[in-house]
Formats: C-alpha cells, sequence, structure tokens
C-alpha cells in the first residue's frame, strides 16, 4: 500500500534559532497524535543535523530541499547527497519548479541528483509540473510526462519504488490559486498511467503522488479525497505549526 504523506518545505525561510523552534513546536504538537499519514518536513540545510536530532524521526521525517549533483570534491557551496544523509535527513527534494525556473537545472541534471539521493540512501521527493501557459495551452499532459520520463525512467523498477512524486501546477504556487479537486484528480491520474505503461501496475499502484499548489487547511480534506491525491507538498502554510497540523489531520 502507497503511504500518504504531508511534506512541510519551508523553502529559503527561517534562521537557525527559528527554525530549530519550529520543528520543536510541530514535535510537540504531533507528541501525543495518531497520524494518519507520514509527516516530513524540508528545512534549509543548516537546520538539518539539528532538527533531525531535536525531534522525533520515527514520526517526523527530515527532508533537504536539494543535493548537489556530484558525490564531491571542488564545487564550493554545493551540498553532497551523502552529506544531507549524515545530518540524519531521510528524504530530500529534488526539480522543484523553482530550482528548475531560477537555477537552470535540467532533466539530465536531475536524472543525476536522483540517481546520487538513492546510492546514500535518501528518498526523492521529485517535483514536476507545469507552468501557466503550457496548462492554458493544453500541453501539460505532455510537459509532465517528459518531466518524468526524461529524469526518471531510466532507473530500475527496484529505484524507481523508492521515489514519491509532487505533482506542483506552477500556475498555483503562491498565487492563491489552486488546481480544483477535479483538476487534481486528472492529472494524478495521468501520472499513474504513465508509470502503469512503464513499470507495471504494483510499482504505479505504490507510488505516492502529492499535490503540491497552495494546499491548505481549507482545501486539503477535499484534495485528499482523491482517489491519486496521497498528500500534499505544502510550502507557506507549513511555517505555521497551527496551519500544518490542520493540513495534517485532514487525513
Amino acid at each position: 500500500m502507497r503511504k500518504n504523506i504531508v511534506a512541510g518545505n519551508w523553502k529559503m525561510n527561517k534562521t537557525f534559532s527559528e527554525g530549530l523552534a519550529l520543528a520543536t513546536e510541530l514535535n510537540a504538537a504531533l507528541a501525543d497524535s495518531s497520524l494518519n499519514c507520514d509527516v516530513v518536513i524540508g528545512t534549509p540545510f543548516i537546520h538539518l543535523a539539528s532538527v533531525a536530532a531535536a525531534i522525533d524521526t520515527t514520526k517526523i521525517g527530515v527532508a533537504a530541499q536539494n543535493c548537489a549533483d556530484h558525490e564531491s570534491g571542488a564545487y564550493t557551496g554545493e551540498i553532497s547527497a551523502s552529506m544531507v544523509k549524515s545530518t540524519g535527513a531521510e528524504y530530500v527534494i529534488l526539480g522543484h519548479s523553482e530550482r528548475r525556473a531560477y537555477y537552470g537545472e535540467t532533466a539530465a541534471k536531475l536524472k543525476v541528483k536522483t540517481e546520487l539521493a538513492l546510492k546514500n540512501g535518501l528518498t526523492p521527493i521529485f517535483c514536476i509540473g507545469e507552468v501557466l501557459e503550457e496548462r492554458e495551452s493544453g500541453v501539460f499532459f505532455d510537459v509532465v510526462k517528459s518531466q518524468i520520463v526524461d529524469s526518471l525512467f531510466e532507473l530500475s523498477a527496484e529505484d524507481f519504488s523508492k521515489i514519491v512524486l509532487a505533482y506542483e501546477p506552477v500556475w498555483a504556487i503562491g498565487t492563491g490559486k489552486t488546481a480544483s479537486a477535479a483538476q487534481a484528480q486528472e492529472i494524478h491520474a495521468f501520472i499513474r498511467k504513465t508509470l502503469v505503461d512503464k513499470y507495471g501496475k504494483e510499482i504505479a499502484d505504490n507510488t505516492s503522488i502529492l499535490y503540491g499548489g497552495s494546499c491548505n487547511a481549507a482545501n486539503a480534506k477535499e484534495l485528499f479525497s482523491n482517489p491519486d491525491v496521497d498528500g500534499g507538498l505544502i510550502g507557506g502554510a507549513s511555517l505555521k505549526v497551527a496551519d500544518f497540523k490542520a493540513i495534517i489531520d485532514a487525513f
């Protein structure tokens, strides 16, 4: 059975002390809760080791927001997958639309990052999704399929089974717009069918596909009720414990 997951992406927010306080507050808020989903927080690199040490990692997973496309070496400022793993983090967010748009991350680069993440025992949360122009022109199915195929479809079935996908309609991130529950289900079902065609029904049925476009406490329950929506990759709402917990409680 595939997992339901609510993952928070803090992006470039929270100083070290603020981030540690937020993680500690979330840990306390969930301590006595019986959860119906896995919970993950994606923190800036500087927080990873301290957050992992301060929380119950059997209840909250920790994710980096990126990793390098090299194992080690003279790459000043980069953080390798093995470094991420050494902090106690178990996940890494890869291919986020902001990384693709602002830092020119290509399918080929993301393919390497994914392989290195898997090699180092990390679970990639691999992001896919279309911009507004692609949605309005009707090519969004092709765009999303190519993002999956070009970066992930050389993986073995065993390795692909370790991937979490996160569909993010880029036009709905930080804009207040949200794909309707029907739109979310349509594209998630298409993604799962794409996986069936490559890896078969068992792996497709066991792959968690998260929704990542302005998901909040008000719309989470409706979005998560779709048969192919297995949770959310949450941005701004993950920066306040009450808001994030309300999304977690939607399961």
